[in-house]
């Protein structure tokens, strides 16, 4: 078997969060048959272009010379894909180890326990979406695992970051067939400001603002919410106050 870097170094906290969060939504781990270790890789849309750039940058000591690429659209999008791939690494073997079984991931609370805040901020970013009007309701899109998965991950939500969540199917057409898939809703408002509250301080850049700003007819109410984004995240009111009208203007082209 090949191997890219057979020195075990240990990851960082904050690249262990950032892949504990992302293989939970748009990233995943993998050993290939010719390797020894594991190696992540993240695709995202070329819309989130600047997020991908912020995990790679983050995730630079597990990054090698070219990890960055853009790959042509597929059967799915009309619009390329930025990918990050890193190098091999032990300590993306262990992680692998801990999480996944026959190369598939596996939900399970023992790892979920290791996640912090910048791990659902990412998983939040990955997966999350504001529904209903301005946002008062939200949901993980958690397609790609069965019903006993969602249900580990929607208590863990409830048990460890105190987010009272359901879990529900929800029906999509996926190459001419009608399948179910399971994910995780948010239903109480308040309860989705809670969450929010959490992750608003680790939304690393301003174009994941969307999936943080809930929008009011009420001037007060919505001046209240924009305050505590300005508050909470670490961007500047002007740069969240562009967020908003951006967002906005979007839910006015759809009333």
């Amino acid at each position: 078997m090949q191997n890219a870097d057979s020195k075990y170094v240990p990851l960082s906290n904050q690249a262990r969060s950032i892949i504990l969060g992302s293989i939970l939504g748009d990233g995943s781990l993998k050993i290939q048959n010719e390797y020894a270790n594991a190696n992540l890789q993240i695709r995202h849309s070329e819309t989130q272009k600047d997020y991908l750039l912020w995990k790679a940058n983050a995730l630079k000591e597990i990054a090698g010379d070219r990890s960055v690429s853009v790959q042509k659209p597929d059967g799915y999008s009309t619009k390329p894909k930025w990918r990050f791939m890193s190098k091999r690494t032990p300590a993306l073997t262990g992680l692998h180890h801990l999480t996944y079984k026959h190369n598939a991931l596996r939900i399970r609370r023992t790892w979920l326990n290791q996640m912090n805040a910048l791990s659902l901020a990412v998983w939040w970013c990955d997966d999350g979406s504001l529904i209903s009007y301005g946002g008062r309701k939200g949901v993980f899109c958690t397609d790609g695992f069965d019903e006993a998965s969602v249900k580990i991950l929607a208590r863990y939500l409830g048990v460890v970051w105190n987010i009272r969540t359901i879990v529900a199917p929800v029906g999509r057409k996926r190459d001419g067939k009608q399948e179910q898939y399971w994910r995780i809703w948010i239903r109480s408002q308040e309860e989705l400001k809670k969450f929010l509250r959490i992750i608003l301080p680790h939304i690393p850049v301003s174009s994941m603002l969307k999936k943080a700003i809930l929008l009011y007819k009420d001037p007060q109410f919505q001046q209240r919410w924009i305050s505590e984004v300005i508050r909470l995240s670490h961007f500047s009111e002007s740069v969240v106050m562009v967020e908003y009208e951006k967002k906005r203007a979007k839910w006015n082209c759809y009333r």
